[in-house]
């Protein structure tokens, strides 16, 4: 069907992309729960070791709906998405729903945000987590101050949370985004991406989820390497907001014509 509102010519088409390094074991009933909410699942094996590369390639059912594209070598979790976004392109998806694969996420509220996206398809749809008593108090903190400068770099507080790994992305707008821009292949790509369909005018509805930390949890972030890279990041988005916010708001004028 040809949801109201949508730019792009293809149908809405709705499926569940999932970046995998070292997380294999909660992936079964995270895709159990997709799939009976009837999404079509491409999990990307982000250049897994070969024990866990087996699991992966164990969940492969093109009959189910549920495909693993093999990365052969570690990019990263953005590298991962960019993979598992040109896998539904091609697969003829027009929105793609990124979920982690550490089963952090409330996988009850997907059809909640697929509903968001069908009535505004042009708009990425972002969960706001709702934390329970699991969440480290470091990660809390050093969530906060990443909001603080997302606000600068948009000039505004339509981000609350930038972070957050279980969103839709309209997928036309991701790829072009991509395509045109240098945005990162590791942890600062959730941000990164956020920020930059921000700039192009796309409009971003959020919605509250339950986020827990489950117990045995494998962080894949890297605390010097990966906050270095999002100390970086910031001061790259920050230097660019006086040129890319004027363009946003240019944007959005001629949309709304």
């Amino acid at each position: 069907m040809q949801e109201h509102g949508l730019k792009e010519t293809r149908p809405y088409r709705l499926g569940a992309v999932i970046p995998a390094y070292r997380h294999a074991d909660r992936l079964p009933s995270i895709i159990a729960r997709l799939r009976a909410f009837g999404m079509p699942v491409v999990v990307v094996d982000d250049g897994n070791d070969d024990e866990i590369a087996a699991k992966l390639a164990s969940l492969h059912d093109p009959a189910n709906q549920v495909e693993v594209e093999r990365r052969t070598q570690n990019g990263g979790k953005g590298a991962a998405m960019k993979t598992g976004f040109r896998a539904a392109a091609r697969r003829g998806w027009s929105h793609a729903l990124q979920v982690d694969a550490d089963g952090q996420h409330d996988i009850e509220a997907a059809p909640q945000l697929a509903g968001l996206s069908a009535h505004a398809p042009d708009a990425v749809i972002c969960g706001v987590p709702v934390y329970d008593r699991t969440v480290p108090a470091a990660r809390k903190f050093g969530r906060y101050l990443t909001h603080a400068l997302v606000w600068a770099a948009t000039m505004s507080r339509e981000i609350s949370d930038s972070m957050c790994g279980f969103r839709i992305y309209p997928l036309d707008e991701t790829l072009k985004v991509i395509d045109r821009e240098l945005i990162g292949e590791r942890m600062d790509f959730d941000t990164e991406i956020l920020v930059h369909l921000n700039w192009r005018g796309v409009r971003v509805v959020e919605s509250p989820i339950g986020v827990t930390y489950p117990e045995g949890n494998v962080s894949n972030f890297r605390m010097l390497r990966d906050n270095v890279r999002m100390t970086l990041l910031h001061l790259r988005l920050v230097a660019q907001s006086p040129v890319r916010v004027p363009l946003r708001a240019w944007r959005r004028r001629w949309d709304d014509r």
